[in-house]
């Protein structure tokens, strides 16, 4: 509401001025007393974990009827659908709630979604999970990891054999894809790579395209739609043992060293008990046999993880990226 658009008179419009003087600056100082670092101005930050606070107003609390739970974009949304179909039926039993699907096509509609509560729990891309913690108020949970504890993936430069393309410097002036704005190993980490290493800026010294997934990046490169694409090994590597393509049809320019993978976890504001129950979800789940396990086969369960702590690599790349005008 804007006082430009509003006819107000006499005591009366001195009055509801006067209040909402007064409550906005109530507001004000409220939110000059909460602390947030990076958060969006709806969160606070009172323990400094650097993550959206659960609200101390229970009124503010999130009980859904029906879980809604999404996994990052992917080409084919459904495939994930049924990967993810056993561990959803766990979050169900232990919640007591249904859980449904919510296959998304973009980074964007998935971090919108959860800022806007319709999303409840989620597996966030490693690149997505800060803007999913600023924006959207992501709390992340656990990640995937094998059972020695070893985790992440690595940022691939790919292209065909023959490209001409056989180092860094070799892109300059050539079509290198990425993923998304938002993505790590699809964009923030490569472009702060050739930045730093040979000043190299997108659209300035090579040419960019963005493919929306990097299975899509990936199969561009081998359909020929682009030159080269900065991609995640692990997504890769799931699509080589789909025998979706091999290995021996792409050349790597360039293997980073291993970052952090796709962080699982529940929107800030889900009621204690259900986000409580989520987390127990993730942390006790048993792989044997299901479909999680086929499909992630380097990786055999969830580990609990700290942002502030393994995300810290992933912000300082972020941040050297934003730096390249």
């Amino acid at each position: 509401m804007t006082h430009a658009t509003i006819d107000i008179r006499s005591l009366l419009a001195r009055t509801i001025l006067a209040a909402t003087a007064l409550g906005l600056l109530s507001f004000g100082l409220a939110q000059a007393d909460c602390p947030r670092g990076e958060l969006d101005e709806r969160f606070c930050d009172a323990d400094g974990d650097m993550l959206a606070d659960v609200p101390t107003d229970e009124s503010q609390w999130l009980t859904p009827s029906t879980l809604i739970f999404t996994y990052a974009p992917t080409e084919d949304p459904a495939v994930y659908q049924d990967v993810f179909g056993e561990f959803m039926d766990y979050v169900s039993e232990l919640t007591g709630l249904p859980v449904q699907y919510f296959p998304v096509r973009s980074y964007a509609a998935q971090i919108e979604a959860m800022r806007a509560g319709r999303l409840h729990v989620a597996g966030f891309a490693a690149g997505a999970v800060q803007e999913g913690v600023n924006t959207a108020g992501f709390r992340p949970v656990a990640m995937m990891a094998a059972d020695d504890g070893s985790f992440g993936y690595e940022m691939e430069i790919i292209t065909l054999p023959g490209s001409g393309i056989e180092s860094l410097a070799d892109l300059e002036g050539r079509q290198l894809a990425f993923v998304s704005p938002t993505s790590n190993s699809g964009f923030k980490a490569p472009a702060a790579l050739l930045y730093a290493e040979l000043g190299l800026k997108p659209d300035e010294g090579y040419q960019t395209a963005f493919s929306g997934g990097h299975d899509n990046s990936i199969l561009g490169v081998v359909n020929r739609d682009y030159e080269a694409a900065a991609i995640a090994s692990s997504v890769l590597r799931r699509m080589v043992d789909r025998d979706v393509l091999s290995l021996d049809d792409l050349e790597f320019v360039y293997v980073s060293q291993t970052f952090p993978s796709t962080a699982y976890g529940h929107i800030y504001n889900l009621h204690p008990d259900i986000a409580e129950k989520v987390s127990e979800a993730f942390l006790t789940f048993d792989w044997t046999g299901t479909a999680l396990d086929e499909e992630f086969g380097d990786v055999d369960k969830f580990i609990a993880i700290s942002y502030q702590d393994d995300w810290e690599v992933l912000r300082t790349i972020a941040a050297a990226a934003a730096e390249i005008e």
